[in-house]
């Protein structure tokens, strides 16, 4: 394979967590997770062009608070997959977000395993999936995930993926304002816990059942998130969020992995835009989003 000398744009989802059991704080600072992911139909876009350097810049709701420095996980991707075949990071990457920011939606990684694949592609590396893969799980938990899509359980800190089978679901998400800090949510439920003895992590049989089903209402009594205690004790007005949406008549409703965006699970199609109507309506949240799962993982889109 050769390199390209025109962009390459590469389609990545967004997650939820229809399942996220978190055990106790490791000696590494991380928790042991059984974590159901499940990729939904809202995408950031990763484009990729030849430069001099590696350059970031963002688009779309919020870009303003995406870092366009080397913290961003698109640029560490680069460098990282650069390093690995002893070439320079020469590269634009041009972020069209539409994932919700610190959000609870893995945008940051989506963007990071986006990224991966656009480098990967435009440099013409070829990089075997595996080590694709490696390399998203040296940037974060979520990343691997958001190469993969589809619906997969990740356990250790999230990273180590088995596919699980899904059928499809519709969504109503509650963009709420402002982000809340991953650390800051784990480190209060380290708080709420400290007094409590925290059972290993495990995925649920009835969830996974329910997932594997396609029936709404089943997957709804299964639905659980452990740090949902922690993002409500750091920010209680999301209680309000997830009673105007169940009271617009969403099956279930709880806290996007460590939120702030809450996530609604609807019957279909019209009772997903009565929900975010309603939720739209209320006072509660600053934007609303309707999607479907599962969406499938990093895509490179034709050019």
């Amino acid at each position: 394979m050769s390199a390209r000398t025109t962009g390459v744009t590469v389609r990545v989802p967004a997650k939820v967590n229809v399942q996220l059991a978190v055990g106790g704080a490791r000696p590494d600072g991380f928790h042991d997770l059984a974590n159901v992911f499940l990729a939904v139909s809202l995408f950031d876009e990763v484009t990729a062009t030849p430069a001099d350097t590696l350059t970031v810049t963002c688009e779309g709701p919020d870009a303003d608070q995406v870092p366009l420095d080397r913290t961003n996980l698109a640029a560490r991707a680069a460098e990282i997959l650069a390093a690995r075949h002893g070439i320079e990071p020469a590269v634009h990457l041009h972020i069209a977000k539409n994932i919700p920011v610190a959000g609870g939606m893995a945008g940051g990684s989506a963007d990071g395993a986006g990224a991966l694949l656009a480098c990967d592609t435009l440099w013409g590396l070829d990089t075997p999936r595996a080590e694709l893969l490696d390399i998203c799980a040296e940037l974060g938990s979520d990343v691997p995930f958001s190469l993969v899509g589809g619906a997969a359980l990740g356990t250790g800190r999230g990273e180590l993926l088995t596919p699980v089978a899904a059928g499809a679901f519709h969504w109503v998400f509650a963009v709420a304002d402002g982000g809340l800090s991953t650390p800051a949510v784990f480190r209060e439920f380290d708080r709420l816990t400290a007094e409590v003895e925290v059972p290993e992590p495990e995925a649920s049989p009835a969830l996974l059942a329910a997932l594997a089903s396609g029936d709404a209402q089943t997957l709804a009594a299964a639905l659980t998130n452990d740090l949902q205690a922690a993002a409500l004790s750091l920010r209680p007005s999301l209680a309000d969020t997830l009673s105007a949406g169940t009271g617009a008549g969403a099956l279930a409703a709880l806290v996007s992995g460590s939120g702030p965006t809450t996530a609604f699970l609807v019957a279909d199609e019209e009772s997903a835009a009565k929900v975010a109507a309603a939720l739209d309506a209320s006072g509660t949240c600053r934007a609303t989003r309707v999607a479907t799962s599962p969406a499938p993982g990093a895509t490179v889109l034709p050019s």
